[in-house]
Formats: C-alpha cells, sequence, structure tokens
C-alpha cells in the first residue's frame, strides 16, 4: 500500500528556515517522480517543487526558485523540501505526491506558518 507521510511543519518567523520531510512506504521514490506543492487558505493547490525519478533533475516553482531546494534520499526512501528565507506568503499546507506519469499518491500535509 502507497503511503506518503509529511512532517516538519511549524510556526517560523519571516527569514527563517524549516525542512519538510516526505516519508515513503509501499514503493520507492528513486523510480517515482516526488513533488511538493502547498494550498493556502482560500487559495487552490500550487505546484512548490518536484524531482525526476530517472536523471533526478529538479523544478522549481518561480515563487521558491533559490529558497527552496528539493532533495531526496534513497536510503531512506525519504524526499525533503529545505525552506530558507521564509516569507509570509509561504503559509500553507504542504504536500508531498508521488506518480509516474503524474502526481497520484498524496500525503495528508504538513502545516507551514510564517510569522513574527
Amino acid at each position: 500500500q502507497v503511503q506518503l507521510v509529511e512532517s516538519g511543519g511549524r510556526l517560523v518567523q519571516p527569514g527563517g528556515s524549516l525542512r519538510l520531510s516526505c516519508a515513503a512506504s509501499g514503493f520507492t521514490v528513486s523510480r517515482y517522480h516526488m513533488g511538493w506543492f502547498r494550498q493556502a487558505p482560500g487559495k487552490e493547490r500550487d505546484f512548490v517543487s518536484s524531482i525526476r525519478w530517472n536523471d533526478g533533475s529538479t523544478y522549481y516553482s518561480n515563487s521558491v526558485e533559490g529558497r527552496f531546494t528539493i532533495s531526496r534520499d534513497n536510503a531512506k526512501n525519504t524526499v525533503y523540501l529545505e525552506m530558507n528565507s521564509l516569507k509570509p506568503e509561504d503559509t500553507a499546507v504542504y504536500y508531498c505526491a508521488a506518480g509516474r506519469n503524474e502526481f497520484n499518491y498524496w500525503g495528508q500535509g504538513t502545516q507551514v506558518t510564517v510569522s513574527s
């Protein structure tokens, strides 16, 4: 059974850093495209970042490019999202996703709040 469990979200001050984790079970992250999405209150779920399974290429939305870094630990079967220089507009529930041709497996989300 495929399962994705996010963790690491919390309240952080503007300019701070966080690392989100996505622990996968039931499949191997190195064989799936892995991604992070986020949804702010009253808004649609938006793409944040992804990493391709075959060549490790990474992609970022314009709003997080240069501040966030996605990575993958195959030994731990876990994907990470390192977030730096956090802004209040980064406040959202962050979701981990996995898939082969599209993202069709989702975690339950972890709340990130950026506020002073």
